[in-house]
C-alpha cells in the first residue's frame, strides 16, 4: 500500500468517524411561537410580546470563568460574582448567563466574541399599561406560560404551537446542518370587554377612596348590563405586572372573582324581588313594624331607633329597615327564600371567563338553624363575590334577565360568543325593584350615589365582618353601593371598601365612589340626561 493511499484510507475514516460523532450530537430544538397580544375593547394594548435574547454559555469552553463573568455582568447589567462558580463548573455543559436579555445588550456581548457564550433569540412578556388592568390581564412567567389572570385562562390560544428542528452539530458545537423542521404556530390576539380609559379612572378612584378612608383595599366591577359584558375590574392596592415576581401573591389576586364578603344590605333586593315575584305584596303593601323583631334566640333591630311606624314594601327597601325584610322573609318562609338566592346566582359560579372563581358560600335549608331566616335576608350568613352581586343587579337593570358576565370580547378569527341567558323574574318585578332602588338613591340611604341630571338606581351595603372565633366584629366592616344608569348601555357598578376607618357607613364610603365612576361613564359613552332631568321647553 502506497503511502498515498494509506491517507486516503486514513481520511476516508476520520470522516466517517466525524460523521458518527456529527450524528450523536444532533439535537432536538425546539422553536418559539410568537404569543398573542391582548387588547382592550377599543384595540389599546394590554400585553406584548418583544425580542428578547438568551445568554448562555458551556463551562467546558470557558478559559477564564472570571474575566467571561466580568464581562457578562458589566454588558447585560447582572451580579457577576454568582455566575463566575457556574462558569468555572466543568462538569456542567450549560449554564444561562441571562435569560431573556436586553437584545442590544446581549448582542454588544456577542461582538467581544468570547468562546464559551451562545445566544438564542426569545420572546419576552412586557405590560406597557403597567397597573392597569393587571388584576385582570395577569402575567406570564419566564417560558412566557400564562401565570394568572386572561394569559393564564387563555394561555393555550395565546401560546400557540412551538415548532420542531433538528440541528447536527460537529464535536465543537458548531451547526453543521438542519435535517428536519416543523414551523411554529403563533399564538393568537384576544380582545378583552375591558375598556382601558374607565379602568383607569375606576382603578384612580378606588386609590383615592382607599387613601381617603384608610382601608385594607377596596374593589369596584363595571357592566353592561344588556350583554355581560364587563367594561372595568379594579383593585387596589394593585401592582404593576411587569413586576410581578417581587409582588407579594397578596395583591395579585383578582379579588372582585376570588374573595368573598358579607353583603350586608345590598342583599336585601332578593328578598323585595320574591315577595313581589310570588305574588305576597305588592310596592304598596303597608306594614306596621316595630323597631326590633325576634326570631328565634336572635333579636334583630333597624340601624337607627324609632318608634312603632307604618311602611310600604317600598319604603322598607328605601329605608333599608331590617325588621321589614325579615318580616317579609318570615313570610316567605326558608324554603322559598333559599330558592330564589339560588335562582339569582349566589353559591355557584357565574361562569365569568377568568380563573379561579369563587362560588361564594350559601348553605342549603336543611342546614339552616332557627335563626337563619332572620340573618340571611339581611345579608348576613351568606358570602358572595362582587362579581356576583353585580350580576344579580344587572338582571333587575336588564328587565329580569341575568346575562353571563364576560371578560372576553373575541378571539382572533372568531365571532364573539354568545353569552348564556336566563330569566330571573318577570320584566315588571324589574321594573318595580328598579324604581324602589330609584327611591333609595333619590330620598334614601344612597343620596350620595346621586349624578346631577341622571336618574340612578341602587342600594347601600354596611356588613360587620365575622370574626374568627364567632360574632361579629365592632370595628371591621364592609361599606358597599351597588347600581346602575339609566340610558343604552345601562352601566351596573358595584363599589366595596374593606375596612375603611372613620366611617363605615356604605352610603357614606362606597355610594361616593359610585357616583364618580358613574359621572365619567355616562359622559364617556355620550349617555345624555335623563328626559325628567332636562330642561322644560319654552
Amino acid at each position: 500500500m502506497t503511502a498515498r493511499r494509506a491517507n486516503k484510507r486514513i481520511r476516508l475514516l476520520v470522516a466517517v468517524f466525524a460523521g458518527v460523532f456529527a450524528l450523536a450530537l444532533a439535537r432536538a430544538g425546539w422553536l418559539q411561537a410568537a404569543r398573542g397580544t391582548i387588547y382592550d375593547r377599543t384595540g389599546v394594548e394590554l400585553a406584548i410580546g418583544e425580542r428578547a435574547t438568551t445568554v448562555y454559555a458551556n463551562p467546558k469552553q470557558i478559559r477564564d470563568p472570571r474575566a467571561v463573568a466580568s464581562a457578562a455582568a458589566r454588558t447585560l447589567g447582572i451580579e457577576g460574582e454568582p455566575l463566575v462558580a457556574e462558569l468555572a463548573d466543568r462538569s456542567r455543559g450549560f449554564v444561562y448567563v441571562k435569560r431573556k436579555a436586553d437584545p442590544e445588550r446581549a448582542e454588544a456581548l456577542q461582538r467581544m466574541g468570547i468562546r464559551g457564550l451562545g445566544f438564542y433569540p426569545e420572546e419576552r412578556r412586557r405590560y406597557p399599561q403597567q397597573a392597569i388592568a393587571a388584576e385582570v390581564v395577569g402575567f406570564a412567567g419566564v417560558d412566557n406560560r400564562g401565570l394568572a389572570g386572561v394569559e393564564l385562562g387563555l394561555d393555550r390560544q395565546l401560546a400557540g404551537a412551538e415548532g420542531e428542528k433538528t440541528v447536527i452539530r460537529d464535536p465543537f458545537g458548531q451547526a453543521l446542518q438542519v435535517v428536519e423542521s416543523k414551523p411554529p404556530r403563533e399564538g393568537r390576539d384576544v380582545y378583552l370587554t375591558v375598556d382601558h380609559s374607565l379602568q383607569a379612572h375606576v382603578e384612580r378612584v378606588l386609590r383615592d377612596t382607599v387613601s381617603t378612608w384608610d382601608a385594607e383595599s377596596a374593589t369596584a366591577v363595571v357592566m353592561d348590563a344588556a350583554s355581560g359584558a364587563i367594561l372595568a375590574m379594579g383593585v387596589e392596592p394593585g401592582f404593576d405586572a411587569n413586576r410581578f415576581p417581587s409582588v407579594p401573591r397578596d395583591l395579585q389576586r383578582n379579588r372582585a372573582v376570588t374573595d368573598t364578603y358579607e353583603p350586608g344590605s345590598t342583599f336585601k333586593v332578593v328578598t323585595i324581588t320574591a315577595a313581589l315575584e310570588t305574588g305576597l305584596v305588592s310596592p304598596s303593601t303597608p306594614f306596621t313594624l316595630r323597631y326590633q323583631i325576634r326570631v328565634a334566640d336572635r333579636v334583630i333591630h333597624d340601624a337607627e331607633p324609632r318608634g312603632t311606624e307604618r311602611m310600604t314594601v317600598s319604603e322598607i327597601l328605601s329605608r333599608s329597615s331590617n325588621v321589614g325584610i325579615v318580616t317579609l322573609a318570615l313570610w316567605l318562609g326558608k324554603e322559598r327564600l333559599s330558592g330564589w338566592t339560588e335562582r339569582f346566582g349566589f353559591g355557584q359560579p357565574t361562569g365569568v371567563d377568568y380563573p379561579g372563581e369563587t362560588r361564594g358560600i350559601v348553605l342549603p335549608p336543611e342546614r339552616w338553624s332557627g335563626s337563619t331566616i332572620g340573618n340571611v335576608p339581611i345579608g348576613q350568613g351568606i358570602a358572595v363575590t362582587p362579581l356576583q352581586m353585580a350580576a344579580a343587579y344587572a338582571a333587575i337593570a336588564n328587565d329580569g334577565v341575568a346575562v353571563q358576565p364576560h371578560l372576553v370580547d373575541r378571539l382572533e378569527g372568531d365571532p364573539p360568543p354568545a353569552p348564556h341567558r336566563r330569566r330571573v323574574m318577570s320584566a315588571e318585578t324589574a321594573r318595580q325593584v328598579r324604581e324602589m332602588l330609584e327611591d333609595v338613591v333619590e330620598e334614601g340611604s344612597g343620596v350620595e350615589a346621586q349624578v346631577p341630571g341622571y336618574r340612578i338606581a341602587g342600594k347601600t351595603g354596611t356588613a360587620a365582618k365575622p370574626e374568627p372565633t364567632g360574632g361579629y366584629s365592632k370595628s371591621r366592616y364592609v361599606a358597599s353601593f351597588v347600581g346602575f344608569t339609566p340610558g343604552e348601555p345601562r352601566l351596573v357598578t358595584l363599589v366595596a371598601v374593606d375596612e375603611p376607618k372613620g366611617a363605615i357607613w356604605g352610603g357614606v364610603v362606597a355610594a361616593p365612589a359610585f357616583a364618580e365612576i358613574a359621572r365619567f361613564a355616562l359622559q364617556y359613552f355620550g349617555i345624555g340626561p335623563d328626559e325628567r332631568f332636562a330642561p322644560a321647553s319654552p
